[in-house]
């Protein structure tokens, strides 16, 4: 008999259309998987077991269903987004209980596509930190339990990873979807600016946040992609179109002055731009012209888009790091909101990438924290901790433009290392391509070993 439990979402909607497999009994086995190992992962803040049969159901009984390209495929969505019928906490005790009326625009998009909502994922409080607990739960990375899984999406990405969902839905602000995926050894697409619907938030944190998807394979991620901007993702489908030689920049120079990347990852960029020149793409060292004051710009955004979510809620239901961020913020919301530092930092970087069709770097400067009360320990402690980890992601929301986390190779501990790709705008095809030649040179394991340990 089938497993349909790690298995892709392109496979199981495959199966779903040619009616060898019913929605149910996909649906079925992963909330058994969810009910067996989420105990130990903390990926989910509710899961909606009852809803989720009666709609896969729903989605049998449809009339197009052999046209559905995700029939059936059990999906997860990082919990700032709404869901019909359930609340939207994002991590939060302030946030109301009430149930939404009506669901996201992405996951309306994803339920039109045959996808089921099996439940709502995880985040750190307000979506935040670049590791997952707080009130809710605690999201743990499936391949090392002892650390975080990352954030914010962290929930959605261990979702993935244990297997407990083949595809999930979460969204990047400052780096939100590729630091738990470069965690959890999965795939992931931040779009550029306006690929998809955003919606996040109190203004998607000037623009900067976007949705996207994590899967275990590049090409569930670009189905994911597609379902997501509604098929605005331009898919390049001329011969070849894809692999073309592509102009590929390498650094392994961190962002943000004063913090270094470890040598797992800049061992990774280097074996990666050995394997992309192997299959014929101009490879060449270079580093962009990040300015000194990125880092500063970075926070800035960073602590001001907390301080306007804050906006109408209970200070006293917040945890003190997120006070303490929206409190430092609230002086800088105005000169953040006339977008001039971004606007900048574009026109600084937009002749290195008239240059470099892609620029290759690590995804991570070093693994993630240790999975502890990151809510219960001061706002300083989390800034330097987060930073410290992840300064290769924020320049790229400060932009505007796309940029992936793909898994390449192992750390020490045995879990995963990542890369990043970014391109300019609407190169989305194109990082995808490249993924797409890493991945088949270098397969990574789709879901993690849970079942003995």
């Amino acid at each position: 008999m089938t497993s349909w439990v790690g298995l892709s979402a392109a496979e199981i909607a495959a199966a779903v259309r040619e009616k060898r497999a019913t929605p149910r009994v996909v649906v079925a086995e992963h909330l058994a998987r969810i009910e067996r190992l989420d105990g130990r992962i903390g990926a989910f803040r509710t899961v909606r077991a009852d809803a989720a049969l009666a709609e896969a159901d729903e989605v049998a009984a449809r009339t197009d269903l052999d046209g559905l390209p995700l029939a059936g495929v059990p999906v997860a969505v990082k919990d700032n987004l709404a869901v019909r019928g359930e609340s939207t906490r994002l991590g939060s005790a302030a946030t109301p209980d009430a149930p939404a009326d009506d669901d996201h625009v992405t996951v309306a998009r994803l339920r039109a596509a045959g996808a089921v909502v099996v439940g709502l994922t995880n985040v750190p409080e307000l979506c935040v930190f670049g590791t997952t607990e707080g009130v809710h739960g605690t999201a743990r990375n499936p391949w090392d339990t002892s650390r975080t899984a990352g954030g914010s999406s962290g929930g959605s990405a261990a979702a993935v990873a244990a297997g407990m969902v083949p595809i999930a839905l979460g969204n990047d602000g400052m780096g939100s979807l590729r630091i738990p995926a470069a965690n959890c050894g999965l795939v992931t697409i931040k779009p550029g600016h306006g690929v998809v619907p955003a919606g996040i938030g109190n203004g998607d944190w000037f623009g900067m946040s976007e949705n996207g998807p994590l899967a275990t394979t590049v090409q569930d991620a670009r189905l994911m992609l597609s379902v997501l901007a509604d098929g605005g993702v331009g898919d390049e489908a001329a011969p070849g179109a894809q692999d073309a030689a592509r102009t590929i920049a390498v650094s392994v120079r961190s962002p943000l002055a004063g913090v270094t990347v470890s040598r797992p990852y800049t061992d990774a960029v280097r074996e990666a731009a050995q394997l992309l020149a192997g299959v014929g793409h101009r490879v060449r060292r270079a580093d962009p012209p990040y300015p000194m004051s990125l880092g500063v710009t970075a926070v800035r955004h960073w602590t001001a888009g907390t301080a306007v979510d804050v906006t109408g809620l209970d200070p006293r239901r917040l945890t003190r790091r997120t006070r303490v961020h929206a409190a430092v913020g609230r002086r800088f919301v105005d000169g953040v909101r006339t977008g001039t530092a971004r606007e900048r930092l574009r026109e600084r970087l937009e002749p290195f990438f008239a240059e470099h069709d892609v620029l290759l770097t690590p995804a991570l400067a070093r693994r993630s924290p240790r999975s502890v009360p990151w809510h219960e320990r001061g706002w300083l402690r989390n800034v330097l901790a987060n930073t410290a980890y992840s300064p290769m992601t924020p320049p790229w929301n400060l932009t505007g433009w796309p940029a992936m986390a793909v898994p390449f190779g192992t750390l020490p501990s045995g879990a995963p290392c990542a890369v990043q790709l970014v391109g300019r705008p609407g190169s989305e095809a194109v990082l995808l391509g490249l993924a797409e030649q890493i991945e088949r040179s270098r397969p990574w394991r789709r879901t993690a070993d849970l079942e003995l340990g």
